[in-house]
């Protein structure tokens, strides 16, 4: 038999009080069950109709994390936990490749998926804000040809309080550098070989860009999460954010 995952008093208790409350129709399974088989499915990386019967029918695993998804509930979850926790003084910025199994393809709305060509194959890209130990706060997904400095001024406007932003020569662009400085932080951010002007770099501070690697080196221990199996970009996303509550918030 596989080995269970079950969420502890202590991590049960982070999350109950964020549960949604007085919902309509038949009373709901056993919550602590169902998200502990959630996240059994996300750590293993079986299929939804081989989760152990110990957390209950599969199919009401499965609509569970799908209603759920469709709700942001996952997400709003992570930014709930990370906003009476996240320190934000230093954040880094990056991204990651995940590719995209045979099986992830097919979902509708066709490109809308944030599926697409890199040199990997057919891949999504998952990109995160961390803080200054390495905790993800925000996520959020593209094809896995998006180009990294097209997305940071989204994802740095859900971020508040930062002072040093920290990131590798993908995001070296004089545009978004005053973008950063506008937000009234300092870009932490190596100049690229072409550059003309060259840019000043705080050495010390830029060694701790390796914690948002670290991030997702841990996010992937969760093989749904390493490897994109979710035809729709709202659950792979939704996989993202509940893998890095469990592993770094709760």
């Amino acid at each position: 038999m596989a080995r269970l995952f079950w969420l502890s008093d202590m991590q049960w208790a982070a999350i109950a009080p964020h549960l949604p409350t007085n919902q309509p129709g038949a009373r709901r399974v056993d919550d602590r069950r169902v998200i502990s088989g959630i996240i059994h499915v996300l750590k293993t990386g079986c299929r939804w109709c081989d989760c152990p019967p110990e957390y209950g029918p599969p199919t009401t695993i499965y609509n569970r994390f799908n209603r759920w998804s469709r709700r942001r509930f996952w997400i709003r979850l992570l930014e709930a936990l990370a906003a009476s926790g996240a320190v934000t003084k230093s954040t880094a910025i990056d991204s990651t490749y995940v590719k995209a199994q045979r099986a992830a393809h097919g979902g509708k709305g066709g490109r809308n998926q944030a599926i697409g060509p890199s040199r990997g194959g057919q891949t999504t890209k998952l990109h995160a804000l961390t803080d200054v130990v390495g905790r993800p706060f925000a996520l959020t997904l593209t094809a896995g040809n998006a180009a990294d400095i097209t997305v940071a001024p989204a994802l740095l406007a859900r971020a508040e309080r930062v002072k040093y932003l920290i990131a590798d020569k993908g995001y070296d662009g004089d545009g978004l550098r005053s973008t950063i400085r506008q937000a009234g932080a300092v870009p932490v951010i190596p100049g690229r070989a072409n550059r003309k002007r060259k840019v000043r770099l705080d050495a010390r501070r830029y060694r701790d860009r390796h914690l948002v690697e670290n991030a997702f080196c841990r996010l992937k221990d969760f093989r749904r999460v390493a490897t994109r199996y979710d035809k729709l970009a709202a659950n792979f996303l939704s996989a993202a954010a509940l893998a890095a509550i469990v592993a770094f918030w709760i």
